[in-house]
């Protein structure tokens, strides 16, 4: 009887531990540059958002900004995937009308500017895909500089006297892009 009872015991054990193994191999391990959302309004109380961003976190890592994010090219603004970026009402970016919708957002780094870009595109990865032609508005911004260096590429909006702000910081790179109604 106990031989019996130790081979069950044993046998259980066996088929928990498969199971386990099993399950436990489709997940993903936490990547490297999470992914993030930042919206406006940022509160949870209010469910009513005007626009939101979901992007990825790239770190520093005793890198350069202009390393990771190069003048002169298309940048998927953080890492991994396009990031992708949702207007709840229609607003302008500069003088360019955006209807409401979801839509990529790419820039182009500089020393003294930034052109940040709107696409139709979706699902894309990096901005190895990207297309001109299916640009839907662009702006082109000072940049500047913070007192504080960010480890992890940031976004967060606030409202404006003419909207709302997105603001855009890695290391102590600072853009701020103007979402007018």
């Amino acid at each position: 009887m106990r031989k019996q009872t130790l081979i069950y015991l044993f046998s259980l054990l066996m088929v928990a531990s498969v199971a386990t193994t099993a399950s436990a191999q489709g997940f993903s391990k936490l990547d490297v540059s999470p992914m993030d959302a930042a919206a406006y309004p940022s509160d949870y109380k209010n469910s009513l958002k005007e626009i939101k961003i979901v992007y990825s976190r790239p770190q520093l890592k005793g890198r350069a900004v202009g390393d990771l994010a190069m003048n002169g090219k298309v940048w998927r603004t953080g890492a991994n995937e396009a990031n992708e970026l949702t207007l709840y009402k229609d607003m302008k970016l500069g003088n360019t009308l955006v209807k409401a919708g979801t839509y990529t957002f790419y820039t182009i780094p500089g020393d003294k500017e930034w052109t940040a870009i709107i696409n139709k595109d979706l699902n894309v990865w990096g901005a190895y895909f990207y297309n001109e032609a299916q640009d839907v508005a662009r702006i082109t911004l000072p940049v500047s500089t913070g007192d504080e260096s960010l480890e992890a590429f940031s976004i967060y909006f606030e409202g404006s006297d003419n909207g709302i702000d997105m603001n855009i910081g890695w290391g102590t790179t600072r853009l701020v892009i103007p979402f007018t109604e």
